[in-house]
């Protein structure tokens, strides 16, 4: 997935505000599921939910207002009602921006953690 850097993404001093890099990655991981026919609202609709319950992120340089960001999503791994991701966020010049890990729990509509359905793994293993 690629991303252009508005002002809007920065800080003071026209760099990325660090926060934004989640929204880059939720995004990513969302465009990573759709791209394998996989729609998030409508496992939310059919009361399966996928929540974050751990991210890491290394910052490795900034970016830029008026950068072009490309962000490589993977699935590292997959357990019963876990999913884990690697993202690797690298700039126009390819050089690593940041590299992040993010681990979602597969729960129900009360929040419990619940099997990953087995469509759903099939698509993504």
């Amino acid at each position: 997935m690629k991303v252009k850097i508005y002002y809007h993404h920065t800080d003071c001093g026209g760099v990325v505000y660090y926060a934004n890099y989640l929204k880059f990655l939720e995004e990513a991981r969302t465009e990573f599921l759709a791209q394998r026919g996989i729609s998030i609202g409508e496992l939310a609709k059919e009361g399966t939910l996928f929540v974050v319950s751990r991210q890491e992120i290394d910052y490795k340089l900034p970016a830029f207002y008026g950068d072009t960001l490309e962000i490589d999503t993977r699935i590292s791994d997959i357990s019963p009602v876990r999913l884990i991701f690697d993202c690797e966020i690298k700039n126009q010049n390819k050089q690593a921006v940041a590299k992040a890990k993010t681990i979602l729990v597969c729960v129900d509509k009360t929040l419990r953690p619940k099997a990953i359905p087995k469509g759903i793994q099939e698509i993504i293993s």
